[in-house]
């Protein structure tokens, strides 16, 4: 197979990735999850728990919402791991050759957006800094420029290099301790307050009646449900256990590490983020609490080297499922090219306000993971795609389950959409799902 040196018309996103180039183990699969897990964004949302509903109900939300997140997390990476194949190829092999592309060109779009709003958060996060430092110089239109430049330039260095090599030699070595020594110190300062303020009283605040218990856990379920059309093209990586099969006894496992590494990480920033808006002044925003705390400089400063990695995330993927797509481009030349586009989006587009546009785009793929996991789930082996081109079942309940999320976002939303759309689309995905035997027919007959 090809590597991503290489511009060949082979597609390595629908082609099951062979053994000599799985290399990940449990630490790198933990490591690479835990860094991706952590974010500005994340504690932003976070912060939003509180006061809509009270602290006991937030803590509740947080766990099992980043439990619950995290486990169709590692069930996905899962999957990636035991067939080899990308995100793409996984809704392939459940759409349909011809009726994935359009999943997988949404997914694309979705990544591109989002790589767009990481680079405005890390200039913003950067022009911060800068103006608690050097003055108000860098919070310019021509500081923003430069600030998005150096970022955008970054990126795509790192874009020129092996994904594999940049997860096991530096986010495993260096990225990490780094991350959890700045988690550590902030937790440390901003605990301190709460205890100086009073731990009873804060652990006692009711909620104002804003949002609900479920909607509450839709808001902690959506950053991992975020990643869902991401993690199979790092866990296609992860070598197999030695019964060939994943699941948490096998320490080398995608599933295991994936799980342990992104709920930590969830959990840990939602509750800081929590733990800032409750001692921060009125009116104050997180990145700025986050400065005003001692040592929260230099913090704020490795959480902002962290958040690239997000921003690699996305475009890397992207770049997986426009090969995918587009296979005489290898999946490095997308990467860069995807990349040059966000960098040049980042500079004229206003991102905060296509921010209810990304979480609109996003909410399509709630029910295309519930589907994908109810027909692929239950460990059987995954066909490479090329077998059918539509599997007219799977479609109709991915489209129902869109108009579902939507429903229930407007006229209940007491009861959250992420948690029901993923349940009823899965549950429908694995009822009617095809039996092993009829699965085997179609494919020698495609092969006939």
């Amino acid at each position: 197979m090809a590597n991503d040196d290489t511009a060949t018309g082979a597609n390595e996103a629908l082609t099951p990735l062979p053994a000599s180039q799985r290399v990940f183990g449990w630490h790198d699969h933990a490591s690479l999850w835990f860094s991706l897990g952590v974010g500005l964004l994340v504690m932003q949302i976070g912060a939003y728990l509180v006061p809509a509903v009270g602290t006991r109900d937030a803590a509740i939300a947080i766990v099992l919402g980043s439990c619950v997140g995290a486990g169709l997390l590692a069930w996905t990476a899962r999957l990636g791991c035991e067939s080899g194949l990308a995100s793409a190829g996984l809704m392939h092999a459940t759409y349909g050759s011809a009726f994935a592309r359009l999943p997988v060109l949404l997914n694309i779009v979705q990544l591109v957006g989002w790589t767009t709003f990481e680079l405005v958060v890390m200039r913003e996060g950067t022009q911060a800094i800068g103006q608690s430092v050097v003055g108000p110089s860098l919070g310019t239109a021509w500081g923003g420029v430069l600030t998005t430049l150096l970022w955008g330039a970054v990126l795509l260095a790192l874009l020129a290099g092996s994904m594999v090599k940049l997860v096991r030699r530096f986010v495993s070595r260096f990225g990490l301790p780094l991350v959890v020594l700045s988690l550590i110190w902030l937790t440390w300062q901003f605990a301190t307050r709460l205890q100086a303020k009073g731990l009873d009283a804060f652990w006692a605040r009711p909620g104002d009646g804003t949002m609900g218990m479920f909607g509450a856990l839709d808001l902690v379920i959506a950053m991992p449900v975020s990643w869902l059309p991401l993690v199979a093209d790092y866990a296609r990586h992860g070598r197999r256990s030695a019964t060939g099969k994943g699941g948490l006894g096998s320490l080398g496992s995608a599933f295991s590490g994936t799980w342990i590494g992104y709920a930590l990480a969830n959990i840990w920033c939602y509750a800081l983020g929590v733990m800032v808006v409750s001692v921060a002044e009125p009116g104050t925003g997180l990145v700025t609490a986050l400065l005003l705390a001692q040592g929260g400089l230099v913090a704020l400063g490795l959480i902002l080297i962290d958040e690239l990695d997000n921003a690699y995330g996305d475009v890397y993927s992207g770049s997986v499922s426009t090969h995918s797509l587009l296979p005489r481009w290898s999946v490095k030349r997308w990467g860069l090219l995807l990349a040059a586009l966000c960098i040049a989006l980042a500079l004229v587009l206003p991102m905060h306000t296509l921010e209810p546009f990304l979480l609109l785009l996003s909410s399509v793929f709630v029910p295309l993971y519930g589907v994908i996991i109810g027909r692929l789930g239950g460990g059987q082996s995954v066909s490479p795609a090329g077998t059918r081109q539509l599997d007219f079942g799977a479609a109709l309940i991915w489209i129902a389950g869109i108009a579902a999320y939507h429903a229930l976002a407007r006229w209940a939303p007491q009861f959250g959409s992420a948690l029901p759309t993923l349940a009823a689309t899965f549950v429908l995905a694995w009822l009617s799902r095809p039996s092993p035997a009829n699965g085997a027919s179609a494919l020698a007959q495609s092969r006939g």
